[in-house]
């Protein structure tokens, strides 16, 4: 099969889609590869690692896209490259399609087949391709939080681990899942006063008894996070439903009870965020202030670190990679049930239902296209 790993164009995007280890299993397997010029430097790759893998160097974009059967990328297509998409090519990549209309109508026009990174699941009903990213952004939302706070930053100044004598600063994280966790981690790292919001007593259960009391778990309500919003210096918001757009938690009207200065990190800005409040922001203008809260909301935060980003998602997509490439993604696809719910559009139809209806649109069953 002939793939295609473009260059990253996004703002301050580092990533790429392969290792030049990643090139090598799939040449080894009789693909051809071809690899945009400079795609990997951001990440600490050259092209001679690349070629020396077994991968073909190529400088034009157009070239790159038009010869393709398979194209894999890190972030959604951007408006010129869902242009260079036709009739027949799949792109397996992330999309978080419940936030974007725009996004999600032009991929449909393009009728190409788009595998979405982030709605693979796996036989413990986790979703194995975002779980690596998850872990990164979790980690970086406490570094990116703890920056925010500074005073030079717009923040109120708050030294989170504190120093002996002075309290440390409070940090809520909302939601307990592979984001929450990292970011929960993190901060007890540092040494804040943690306290980790969830709706499943389970997976509360799981946290206290993994870190043995050292955060306080709390059951998500509306008067929890009431409370969070009054006592904490930091809130992460960590809350995923799987390929729909993120609840909104957090009003503008809250801001008010908060200390002036809080920083609100949005790690579920590419589902749309989880604070009233929040939009997308990139690496170049990470911050803004709304009511006196500084807003973090970087909608690819593991970009900033794109050389472990890239190796943990090459580790994590090269098996479904190779299927693909092996099988075509209509057979990978009815080989692995967990596979399918990767479907997120194909030939002018969208295939996962929570998608479709963010905007109102019919989903078709993914299961009916690969009889």
């Amino acid at each position: 099969m002939k793939i295609a790993v473009p260059k990253e164009i996004k703002n301050h995007e580092y990533r790429v889609a392969l290792t030049p280890t990643g090139a090598r299993e799939l040449a080894a397997r009789g693909h051809s590869v071809t690899v945009q010029a400079g795609a990997g430097e951001g990440a600490g790759f050259t092209d001679a690692d690349f070629e020396a893998a077994g991968a073909r160097l190529e400088v034009s974009v157009d070239a790159l896209w038009a010869d393709a059967e398979l194209i894999l990328k890190v972030k959604e297509p951007q408006a010129e490259e869902v242009a260079r998409l036709a009739r027949g090519q799949t792109l397996f990549t992330y999309l978080h399609l419940a936030a974007e209309e725009k996004l999600t109508r032009g991929l449909m026009e393009s009728g190409a087949t788009c595998i979405a990174y982030e709605t693979v699941t796996d036989r413990q009903g986790g979703l194995p391709l975002l779980a690596p990213m998850s872990t990164v952004a979790g980690r970086m939302a406490i570094q990116a939080g703890a920056h925010s706070l500074e005073k030079a930053q717009g923040g109120s100044g708050v030294l989170l681990p504190g120093v002996p004598g002075v309290a440390p600063g409070k940090v809520a994280v909302i939601g307990g899942g592979v984001v929450g966790e990292n970011a929960a981690r993190m901060a007890l790292g540092l040494g804040a006063e943690v306290s980790v919001l969830d709706k499943s007593i389970p997976r509360l259960e799981v946290l206290d008894d993994r870190y043995q009391g050292r955060m306080k778990t709390v059951f998500s309500t509306a008067d929890a996070i009431d409370e969070a919003v009054r006592e904490c210096d930091l809130i992460v918001g960590a809350v995923l439903i799987p390929g729909a757009a993120a609840p909104k938690l957090i009003t503008r009207a809250m801001l008010a009870d908060m200390k002036p200065g809080s920083v609100l990190v949005d790690v579920a800005i590419d589902q749309g965020g989880c604070f009233e409040t929040s939009k997308p922001t990139t690496h170049a203008e990470p911050t803004y202030v709304v009511d006196g809260i500084v807003h973090y909301c970087v909608a690819n935060m593991p970009g900033a670190v794109a050389r472990t980003s890239t190796q943990a998602l090459t580790n994590a997509t090269l098996p479904f990679v190779i299927a693909l490439a092996d099988k075509g993604w209509k057979r990978a696809l009815a080989d692995d049930a967990h596979f399918l719910p990767g479907l997120n559009v194909h030939d002018g139809q969208v295939t996962y239902r929570a998608v479709a209806e963010a905007f109102g649109l019919e989903s078709v069953d993914p299961a009916s296209l690969i009889r």
